[in-house]
């Protein structure tokens, strides 16, 4: 849940831990902060100036000042949400102020974008006059679509976001009450529909009567729950009808007929237990105390009211929800509010209404109780993600999410009257909201959980850099298992003690000089090499001396479980080190894979980034076949393009020759992907260009896998881009080697050394 404490972030030492200094520099590093404005239009010629700017920006004023809706059509206005909050409750802080709540809203404006490509701007407004706060915002309306309110203490929250919602034609949504409501709600539908259970009838206790509290009752009530059957209890104990102590008119709106006083009292016979309060609320005799097949969900963060363990021991039967990411059942906003606003915003909605939350709330239950992707499934910590008791709510990183609650809550917008751009043609809608969003970033979140419920040893094998002390620590941080520096402990203590940062316990160092292991490394090695005339002694030198050499040794002898290197040796030294120890793997190509994240085109795999100069017909066809099986993995239907400067023949060339042979043999072998070649990169990339010369190409859509006719070609698109353009590139991945190696670029920074490892790490799972 989002009450502050938020399950968008893991939560403790079981999940991704974070160091003070971390955080700091991550929001340090380059430009400070997580925000920055990217122009949409060109601005390069006087003629671009003119027309974004005088006097060509006077025309859709014009037209706006006649109509405003046009705002929608000339302007962000219809993909822009304002994140706003004064501060009065950052987090599980308290009231730090609007000043300090900037990085909480700076990072709700990032998940707006990363989840629903939905634009923001976080606006902290410096007051606690609940009159001055709700005028501050009211006349925001002309420069955005909707208004989020965020960590704003109760009961100001209610006062605000009403009067808001009266005097704006916009929607305004509080997440802290409905989002936590919301995917609160969908657990318990299917918490519910497991157990049998009638909403109508069925009896609910609440502890806590905040924000997230009240929205909650008042969101299951609109769903069909009776008043009568929800108790909330509150630091006092029950609110009873007739109680004064403690009472406001939000609180007195939940009271109810009862004669239970206390907690434990509420909790005898109760079918639902919603905590939104302490930790240790909540003890083993009152879970035996509920009624069969109880339903738990301890939403406190970062510590539940009751831990699963405890719950399930006192009643094996019990379903179990927590705002933690460590644990099945995560109730956490990020499931919400930027689905809703998606769907708001596509049609222009005037308020987000009881009928668009609920809607959400089923969209997200249903969404629970269908097949999980593959790329979703191998996140369950080697469990398959099923509906049932352990899987009752979606998982945050679920690619289906985008088009299914936004389509749900823009479908209940139109039919209850609130929408004043209706979508006429929803499964085209959901079509195009699929496509809005690139699957890696999803991909590669649930590789790093899934690195987590499956942590390894890997071995970074230049160890004594102060990037690599960096990049291990983070690599233990984060709970991705257990980084191996090799290097000399004199040294990397000393870097550690010079840059401030202590060396965590659980990580290891091993020095390649006196390793206790280095005779049966030698041994090993001298096994391969003997007949390449290397002596014993060559060998042992190697051993010693060569830390790549070493690293590999150890992983080729199942002391570690995967390996990173090259930040001080160039990839082509990097790797004949590794490869004196490690053999490529049966039947595939050694070759660089790199991936470039685009954001407009999404993103594309490159390869070969890394080894072959000038790979033939066969390379060229197999280097086709695992890559496409890589982008499958990553979520993507791979569309291959083999890439030239000639296309379909013109001009003529031997490198095309080449390309064509390589296309004969994926005919021969009747793969299971689109493929087509040799053709220019534009050609590759821009399909109405390929269906206006070439209409006789089987690819469907733009390329993703480019498959390069040289390193020299692929080289110049991998680093030229990057500096280019706004992409982003991974890599260039190794694959190929029958053990886990990455070597990444020398330039490589901290994070890059950290995405390295951890992939790395998530191809050893399984070995």
């Amino acid at each position: 849940m989002d009450d502050g404490r938020n399950g968008t972030m893991p939560a403790d030492g079981r999940t991704a831990r974070v160091t003070p200094e971390e955080a700091l520099a991550m929001h340090a590093e380059g430009r400070p902060g997580k925000l920055e404005i990217r122009l949409t239009k060109p601005l390069i010629t006087a003629r671009d100036l003119s027309l974004a700017y005088s006097p060509g920006v006077a025309e859709p004023c014009l037209h706006i000042h006649r109509d405003q809706t046009l705002a929608y059509d000339y302007t962000s206005k219809g993909n822009f949400v304002a994140v706003v909050s004064n501060g009065t409750a950052v987090l599980g802080l308290g009231n730090l102020g609007a000043i300090a709540s900037k990085p909480v809203m700076e990072g709700k404006v990032a998940l707006f974008k990363r989840f629903a490509d939905v634009d923001g701007m976080d606006l902290c407004i410096d007051t606690e006059d609940v009159d001055a706060m709700i005028n501050a915002v009211r006349y925001l309306g002309p420069s955005f679509g909707g208004i989020n309110l965020e960590d704003i203490k109760a009961p100001e929250c209610f006062i605000i976001e009403q009067r808001l919602r009266e005097l704006m034609d916009i929607p305004v949504f509080h997440d802290d009450q409905h989002g936590t409501a919301i995917v609160a709600a969908a657990g318990l539908i299917n918490a519910a529909h497991l157990t049998g259970r009638d909403l109508a009838t069925t009896r609910l206790v609440i502890n806590g009567a905040g924000a997230a509290s009240i929205a909650c009752a008042e969101l299951l009530r609109a769903m069909g729950m009776r008043p009568e059957n929800i108790i909330m209890c509150d630091t006092k104990g029950v609110i009873w009808r007739g109680r004064t102590e403690g009472m406001n008119q939000w609180k007195s709106a939940h009271a109810v007929e009862t004669s239970a006083r206390s907690l434990t009292q509420a909790l005898e016979g109760a079918d639902v237990f919603f905590g939104l309060s302490v930790k240790g609320a909540v003890t083993q005799d009152m879970v035996r105390a509920m009624a069969d097949k109880p339903i738990i969900f301890a939403m406190a963060n970062p510590d539940p009211e009751i831990t699963p363990e405890e719950a399930k021991a006192a009643r094996p039967d019990c379903i179990v929800a927590t705002g933690r990411s460590d644990y099945p059942n995560q109730v956490n906003n990020v499931l919400g509010f930027p689905f809703i606003f998606r769907g708001a915003l596509d049609v222009r909605a005037s308020t987000i209404n009881d009928a668009m939350k609920i809607a959400a709330a089923r969209a997200l239950a249903l969404l629970a109780r269908e097949d999980v992707p593959e790329e979703v499934n191998t996140a369950g910590a080697g469990k398959s993600l099923r509906y049932g008791p352990e899987y009752i709510i979606p998982n945050a990183f679920d690619p289906r999410l985008i088009s299914r609650v936004p389509v749900a809550v823009a479908k209940a917008a139109i039919e209850s009257g609130v929408a004043r751009k209706p979508i006429t043609d929803l499964p085209r809608y959901a079509r195009t909201l699929a496509a809005r969003l690139d699957s890696t970033a999803n991909a590669l979140e649930l590789i790093t959980e899934r690195v987590r419920a499956n942590p390894r040893r890997v071995v970074f094998a230049e160890g004594e850099e102060e990037k690599v002390i960096r990049a291990a620590i983070a690599f233990h941080n984060a709970g991705y298992g257990t980084p191996v520096l090799v290097g000399r402990e004199d040294r990397i203590n000393a870097t550690c003690r010079a840059i401030g940062v202590p060396l965590p316990d659980g990580i290891e160092i091993r020095n390649a000089r006196n390793s206790d292991s280095n005779l049966r490394y030698a041994e090993y090695l001298y096994g391969r090499r003997q007949r390449e005339g290397f002596l014993f002694r060559d060998c042992q030198r190697l051993v010693n001396q060569d830390r790549n050499v070493f690293a590999g040794c150890m992983l080729a002898l199942g002391d570690v479980d995967a390996v990173v290197t090259g930040l001080t040796r160039s990839y082509s030294v990097a790797l004949e080190g590794m490869m004196a120890a490690i053999d490529p793997a049966p039947g595939s190509p050694l070759f660089g894979l790199t991936l470039m994240l685009a954001r407009v085109s999404g993103t594309v795999f490159v390869a070969d980034t890394a080894i072959h100069e000038r790979p033939d017909a066969a390379t060229l066809a197999e280097i086709a076949v695992h890559s496409a099986a890589a982008a499958r993995r990553l979520g993507h239907e791979p569309r291959v393009a083999f890439l030239s400067f000639s296309t379909f023949g013109d001009p003529k060339g031997s490198i095309p020759g080449s390309i064509r042979d390589a296309v004969k043999l994926l005919d021969e072998r009747q793969v299971d992907f689109e493929y087509d070649g040799e053709m220019a990169a534009d050609v590759a990339l821009d399909p109405a260009l390929r269906a206006h010369l070439y209409p006789f190409s089987r690819l469907t859509g733009a390329a993703n896998v480019l498959v390069m006719p040289g390193l020299h070609a692929a080289h110049i698109l991998t680093r030229a881009t990057p500096r280019l353009t706004s992409a982003t590139t991974i890599g260039p991945l190794l694959m190929g080697l029958s053990k886990p190696v990455q070597i990444v670029p020398m330039d490589a920074s901290v994070n890059q050394l950290l995405d390295m490892a951890c992939l790395a790490a998530h191809a050893a799972i399984g070995r």
